[in-house]
């Protein structure tokens, strides 16, 4: 069975445009992104996922600089877009990620890989974040090409087209679905980058990593844990909620 690893990455952001080009310690935070995703072992294949816009021409030049696959695909379908890039690589299980996570932990991504592969009776979906209690920044996504061409295909909401996967989850009765949760609840810790202030803490962090290239999450549990003040830079920012609509 291939395994994908499919990365979307787009400039267009509202709280904070370009952020997946911007500078994270003398790297892009999609190249970290990249970089922390090559670590996988269970990814046969890695490919980032943006659209046609012509705004998105500089995440493909950023691509060609990375030596990464770059797919080009519907710049709000984003659903049509990863079914595009699936079919383009052949996959057979994806792997999502997305492009603002540069603290993704490349061993937490395998696990659930392994989960995926290893599920007694099969699996169509497997995650860490349904129900959540990792920090968010370590999500991670597995699913089937069949499962994925089926939203594909039925989905009609514009926000099961928009976020890919809540078609999956959000149907237990068409899909198999498991859950991996990480043993303490730490889903209000926020790794991931949507605001400036998101931004400010992940550059903290990498600045206190000195150029390590294989922290672990638990790296950073540390860092926080050693300095809680930290936790502060960006705890008021709220999600940005799925609409369901």
């Amino acid at each position: 069975m291939k395994t994908v690893a499919i990365i979307q990455a787009r400039v267009g952001s509202e709280r904070l445009p370009g952020k997946v080009l911007l500078d994270l310690e003398g790297m892009s935070v999609l190249a970290r992104v990249v970089s922390r995703a090559r670590g996988m072992k269970r990814a046969d294949e890695l490919v980032v996922a943006t659209s046609t816009a012509s705004a998105d021409d500089r995440i493909a030049d950023e691509c060609t600089r990375l030596g990464v696959y770059c797919f080009r695909g519907n710049e709000h379908d984003v659903l049509d877009r990863y079914t595009g890039a699936a079919r383009e690589t052949s996959a057979d299980a994806c792997v999502r990620i997305t492009a603002d996570c540069p603290l993704l932990d490349p061993g937490v991504s395998d696990s659930i890989v392994q989960r995926f592969h290893e599920a007694t009776g099969g699996a169509d979906y497997v995650s860490n974040k349904i129900p959540q209690s990792f920090p968010r920044g370590l999500d991670t996504e597995v699913f089937t090409r069949d499962a994925l061409e089926r939203a594909w295909r039925d989905a009609r909401l514009p926000y099961e087209r928009a976020h890919v996967t809540p078609y999956l989850y959000n149907h237990p009765e068409l899909f198999r679905l498991i859950s991996v949760t990480s043993g303490v609840d730490r889903a209000d810790w926020r790794w991931t980058i949507d605001t400036p202030e998101d931004l400010g803490f992940v550059r903290e962090v990498y600045r206190r990593l000195r150029d390590r290239t294989d922290f672990t999450w638990l790296d950073v549990v540390d860092i926080v844990e050693s300095d809680p003040a930290l936790m502060l830079l960006n705890r008021h920012v709220r999600q940005k909620e799925v609409e369901l609509g």
